[in-house]
């Protein structure tokens, strides 16, 4: 960290038209650093980051995107803390099949951590959106050792009260994690010949009961009816099937794309 007379000091000396390079040298700081300081020169404070863990714990100024990166961590994210880095490393993966969904996510961890750096980590078939804060246990407290449905997943007041103010936000991150927006199709005899018809379904699965409970919760609290079907001992699966709240769902999330 640079006090604030070196950083004015580099600043100062681009602003007498030396260069980046040059001032780089001189000083031994780096290019990106001085680029940064020339737009904010004051030193910005760690807790400032987290609106959590700092001396007036506040919710998130980005209640909203937090809301959807939160559903996306339920669904298909993961914390791991490496001892070879200083800080936890925040992953959600996404496939590649999805490029928006891909954008929506690395703007929504952009939005939430504004001070640190977002990449992408490409696999087969799948993207990795990700970014390393020593806030994100402050900003995920659902993090526990092993797999989320083989421990308790439960909100903290804080989350709740951003689930209650943005709750299609967060039905939008799970179902962008672990749903899906499906064309069914039947037939029926009608004048003695069969038509086919079709209509639009969505569909959530999760192997945590919790999870699965608050997905279902908040779709009782926006007014769309549901169901359970295809249980099983590994994952289960929620489908909304009635046309008027397929229809309030694609009002509010619709199809990845």
């Amino acid at each position: 960290m640079y006090d604030l007379e070196t950083r004015r000091r580099a600043v100062a000396l681009v602003g007498q038209g030396r260069s980046l390079t040059s001032v780089s040298r001189q000083t031994g700081i780096s290019r990106s650093a001085i680029r940064r300081w020339q737009i904010g020169i004051e030193p910005v404070s760690r807790n400032a980051e987290c609106p959590r863990c700092s001396p007036d714990a506040h919710l998130p100024d980005v209640a909203a995107s937090y809301a959807y990166l939160l559903g996306l961590y339920l669904g298909d994210g993961h914390i791991i803390h490496y001892r070879k880095h200083r800080a936890p490393s925040l992953s959600i993966a996404c496939s590649t099949s999805w490029p928006g969904l891909i954008d929506a996510a690395e703007e929504a961890v952009r939005a939430v951590f504004p001070h640190n750096k977002v990449c992408r980590v490409r696999s087969a078939g799948c993207t990795y959106v990700k970014s390393y804060s020593k806030h994100l246990f402050c900003l995920f407290p659902q993090h526990g050792a092993g797999k989320k449905h083989d421990r308790s997943i439960a909100l903290q007041s804080w989350q709740r009260e951003i689930v209650d103010a943005h709750p299609w936000e967060f039905l939008r991150g799970l179902i962008h994690s672990d749903g899906s927006r499906i064309i069914n199709w039947t037939t029926q005899r009608v004048g003695g010949a069969q038509k086919r018809y079709e209509y639009p379904r969505y569909f959530f699965t999760n192997a945590s009961d919790d999870i699965v409970k608050l997905f279902t919760d908040t779709l009782d609290v926006v007014g769309v009816e549901w169901r359970a079907t295809h249980q099983n001992r590994m994952a289960k699966n929620i489908s909304v099937a009635k046309r008027a709240s397929v229809a309030l769902m694609d009002a509010h999330i619709g199809p990845k794309y």
